[in-house]
């Protein structure tokens, strides 16, 4: 079977790979750009986006495939690129996806997941286990198992562990492995290659030990293609900001996923949210020893509104009014911790510059585990649906950006080569 089909995209396997989402269509140039000054060593996934944002942005899969071989061939891309087809949830999400050509699936089984099994007591957490046990197969081949990490760490399987992973995650396992067998069944028949990655990081509490290695080892066992696992870590991993926390902390839990990985797999760790998480990059990549995906995708359309910051003033600051008019209905599927509050009106900031410091700020907020300064990111960010489908505005963006293509370009390929050094770093 060929790993390639009729887009030209083809599957990574366990090289370290690096997501660039984009949710206008005209991004590709600049992060291929960055791909050029900064990307050794690390291989690119150019089409990518998830079915939410498609629906946000009134895209098709066949559009977000076109847009991005498009730009690779404008920017004289010749090397490798996977293609996304992100948070699938759906055998109908499965079918739309493959048929444009992505090799790359992203299963989002989050519907699935119990979120509130983390604060449940013990007699509420058995009421809950007995009402699924007939659902866990699984349950018995872990109970009382230990597991030895080659960090030296020993996971404990205690009943415990066992009936709060099964009460969390034993409907998203069913649902995960049973979507993977329909990839399969629809990809290997039509003759393409194609690689799966599991995402369970949308979870307000992080992935424990334990429940990583039941969800991996299910997933391996019952024969899904994994090529990459997005766990919930550690510290605060919100939209638009770097990474809120302990960073040595975080790569001391990195080292334990890590070694499930190897032990498992080998698999990749992913990094869902790698948008500007920078300061993390290069433990991800010591950690995981150059075994990793990182996924960005708001961020290209932060850096979009970067360039109409700097071409068109007025515009600029008619985006940054609606999207606040916007922001606390679009940001309920987000986490994130910014308010209108927290950030200054238009009327307060007087020129552009002070515009583009305010609102689309990137590296000044260094995280330090209790918050960062200027989250009027966060707000642009968590609106781009409302702006890009807006009759006006949505056309507006696009207009700057075509007049302006050098500009887009330079700017990803400034921020993204960031992402790709730190991550370099590391490896």
């Amino acid at each position: 079977m060929s790993d390639a089909n009729k887009t030209g995209c083809v599957t990574l396997g366990l090289a370290p790979s690096f997501g660039f989402g984009d949710r206008i269509g005209l991004a590709t140039p600049g992060h291929v750009a960055a791909m050029k000054r900064s990307g050794a060593g690390i291989e690119p996934i150019f089409p990518q986006q998830s079915i939410r944002e498609m629906a946000r942005t009134n895209r098709t899969p066949e559009g977000v495939m076109h847009d991005a071989i498009e730009g690779m061939r404008q920017a004289g891309w010749t090397g490798k690129t996977g293609a996304d087809a992100d948070h699938l949830k759906t055998n109908e999400d499965v079918d739309r996806t493959a048929v444009a050509g992505f090799t790359f699936f992203t299963i989002d089984p989050s519907g699935n997941v119990d979120e509130h099994s983390d604060s449940y007591d013990e007699a509420t957490l058995r009421d809950k286990f007995s009402g699924i046990r007939d659902t866990i197969e699984w349950f018995d081949k872990y109970l009382g198992k230990s597991v030895k990490l080659a960090t030296g760490t020993t996971i404990s399987l205690d009943e415990q562990a066992c009936m709060r992973c099964a009460v969390k995650y034993g409907a998203a396992i069913n649902h995960a492995t049973a979507l993977a067998d329909y990839i399969k069944t629809v990809q290997e028949s039509a003759g393409r290659d194609y690689e799966i990655e599991l995402s369970v990081d949308e979870t307000d509490q992080p992935t424990t030990l334990a429940e990583h290695y039941i969800i991996a080892d299910q997933c391996v066992s019952r024969g899904m293609k994994l090529v990459s696992l997005a766990p919930r870590f550690i510290g605060e991993l919100e939209k638009g900001v770097d990474y809120i926390g302990d960073v040595a902390a975080l790569e001391a839990s990195l080292n334990e996923h890590a070694a499930i990985a190897e032990l498992l797999g080998p698999y990749k760790l992913s990094l869902h949210s790698g948008s500007d998480k920078v300061s993390m990059y290069s433990a991800l990549a010591r950690a995981t020893k150059g075994r990793f995906h990182v996924k960005t995708a708001g961020t290209s359309y932060l850096e979009a509104l970067r360039v109409v910051a700097r071409h068109d003033e007025p515009l600029f600051r008619q985006l940054i009014d609606f999207g606040r008019s916007r922001y606390d209905t679009d940001k309920a599927t987000y986490h994130v911790s910014a308010t209108n509050a927290t950030v200054p009106s238009t009327d307060d900031i007087a020129d552009a510059d002070g515009l583009e410091r305010t609102y689309l700020e990137r590296w000044a907020d260094v995280p330090t585990g209790k918050g960062f300064t200027e989250p009027g990111r966060q707000i642009l960010h968590c609106t781009f649906g409302s702006t890009l489908t807006h009759p006006e505005f949505g056309p507006a963006v696009r207009a700057v950006l075509e007049a302006h293509p050098d500009t887009y370009t330079e700017v990803l390929a400034d921020h993204f080569s960031r992402h790709l050094d730190a991550l370099a770093a590391g490896m």
